[in-house]
């Protein structure tokens, strides 16, 4: 089953390519909630390239690593990737309120879909916010 969540973000499209894109960003973004972090990231942008970052709880209780490789790259346009034998899409579209972002993957057994499609998400409103208050800060 695929699993889609989006968010607008208001900056950009090339703002908002290179925070998904950046490890440095990624760190600061890539959680779902306050309690968690992201302690490593790494990206090697091109079809081929590996991609990986590792999500802890901040109080040390429980941590899991994320990582796949890049299928597609179109700067400012797409990503797709395979993790874990599942397959993710990011889709990139500039508009008048800002750059839809789209992130379309396959769901994995373990969770619900609810729980699936609310972590996602929370990690891509968390993305937009981080965006867009580093644009605020630029503009």
């Amino acid at each position: 089953m695929k699993i889609t969540v989006s968010t607008i973000v208001a900056a950009p499209v090339a703002e908002v390519w290179r925070a998904y894109t950046s490890p440095e960003d990624i760190k600061a973004w890539n959680t779902a909630s306050a309690d968690w972090h992201t302690t490593a990231a790494s990206v090697d942008l091109r079809v081929g390239g590996a991609f990986s970052s590792r999500m802890e709880a901040k109080d040390g209780s429980f941590s899991f690593g994320f990582a796949g490789v890049y299928t597609r790259v179109a700067p400012g346009h797409c990503l797709a990737y395979t993790f874990g034998g599942r397959v993710g899409l990011v889709a990139f579209a500039p508009g008048d309120a800002g750059v839809t972002v789209t992130v379309t993957f396959d769901s994995e057994p373990t969770h619900a879909e609810d729980q699936q499609r609310a972590g996602w998400q929370a990690i891509l409103d968390n993305f937009a916010r981080h965006v867009e208050s580093r644009h605020g800060q630029a503009g």
